[in-house]
């Protein structure tokens, strides 16, 4: 990660590069595979209010040596209102996903968190303005298609009320990605997220402090591990928001599912499913046409 760049560069408007923005968005996408992993095992050892708390206390202490090697000036926000929104929204969601997720099953899990994309893209056209494009909400709905493809056989109907706790957080992180894509106007990803761990931090301390019990040795290296997967991913997703409308990068989103597969059989022994293999085919076909797509038409243009 690097220091942020000067204040008049990071203010430009960057032309649109979507083929490097998805390639951001596919690295976020890894990182949050992994991290995901982690957090879920966390949740379920601690009380949720203390392990959200420390994976964003964790986040801060990586960005710290970038932000005192740069220098505190330069991480000084263009709008700390806009900062302490998005850290105030993304908490709110935080709250909701870390109570649920220790009681949703993984299929549940995906499917709800796979709700994120099509919010963000309806927010996009109906908030930021950004232009309607039919190609990229084929791509999003096809690739949201193949996401229901894999986990159908694993959903019940039994009613789970957290999976509604989950549900009702993904309009949150939605809103607080919105709030991203806003700020990378005037800020470098690396203020955008050295920001975000601030305060996550400072809101989620008091209810840390009221449910607190302390880590165990091994509990806190995860939590440092989940500090530099998610400031890496929060920092390439910044990154991609930065290059392209948001609403381009979301059909990316969905091969996250491919990852947590894959991951699953590396780590786990989780032999992938024979839907698990067709709606992975679907998610991939669907986000490889659209990235061709955009790319070809970044090449007339």
């Amino acid at each position: 990660m690097t220091a942020p760049r000067p204040s008049a560069e990071a203010a430009r408007s960057p032309p649109q590069d979507v083929p490097r923005a998805m390639l951001w968005m596919l690295a976020s996408g890894l990182l949050f595979t992994g991290l995901n992993a982690l957090l879920r095992t966390l949740a379920q050892q601690l009380d949720p209010f203390v392990a959200q708390f420390l994976r964003y206390a964790a986040g801060l202490l990586v960005m710290l040596p970038f932000i005192l090697r740069a220098g505190l000036a330069a991480y000084r926000p263009k709008g700390m209102g806009g900062q302490l929104w998005r850290g105030a929204v993304h908490t709110a969601g935080l709250v909701l996903w870390f109570i649920a997720v220790p009681h949703v099953p993984l299929a549940e899990m995906v499917a709800l968190g796979f709700t994120t994309p099509l919010f963000i893209m309806l927010g996009a056209v109906l908030i930021l303005r950004e232009t309607l494009v039919p190609a990229r909400w084929a791509a999003a709905l096809v690739g949201f298609a193949g996401v229901l493809v894999v986990v159908s056989p694993g959903l019940g109907g039994g009613g789970n009320p957290y999976a509604l706790v989950m549900l009702a957080s993904a309009p949150l992180f939605a809103a607080s990605f919105l709030i991203t894509k806003a700020l990378t106007r005037r800020d470098s990803p690396a203020v955008i997220v050295a920001w975000q761990a601030i305060g996550v931090t400072m809101f989620t301390l008091p209810m840390a402090l009221y449910a607190w019990t302390w880590p165990t040795p091994l509990q806190w290296a995860l939590f440092l591990a989940t500090g530099v997967l998610g400031s890496a991913g929060h920092f390439c997703l910044t990154r991609g928001y930065s290059l392209a409308d948001i609403s381009a990068t979301q059909p990316v989103k969905f091969l996250e599912l491919i990852w947590a597969s894959l991951m699953g059989f590396a780590v786990w022994g989780d032999v992938p499913t024979h839907t698990t293999l067709l709606g992975g085919a679907v998610i991939f076909a669907a986000t490889t046409w659209i990235a061709r797509r955009e790319a070809r038409a970044r090449a007339r243009a």
